[in-house]
């Protein structure tokens, strides 16, 4: 089974805690990424060595956001 790295930022990007976890596959990994995940995270990303697999919110509605806030 791989292991995956979860990550969690707050508001500033800033690595605020991770942990390693194995998991039968990616899509456990994100689910347990969210179950894991404290309300104040502003955002998590499950890795896979040096891949990122997952991330939310993803950068693509981030610079949605971004833009509809400026």
């Amino acid at each position: 089974m791989p292991a995956y790295e979860i990550c969690y930022r707050d508001q500033g990007g800033a690595l605020t805690y991770k942990f390693v976890a194995t998991c039968d596959n990616d899509s456990r990994a994100k689910v347990l990424a969210h179950a894991m995940k404290l309300p104040s995270v502003r955002r998590l990303e499950v890795w896979s060595g040096a891949d990122l697999i997952y991330a939310r919110p993803s950068e693509r509605l981030e610079r949605e956001e971004w833009r509809q806030a400026g």
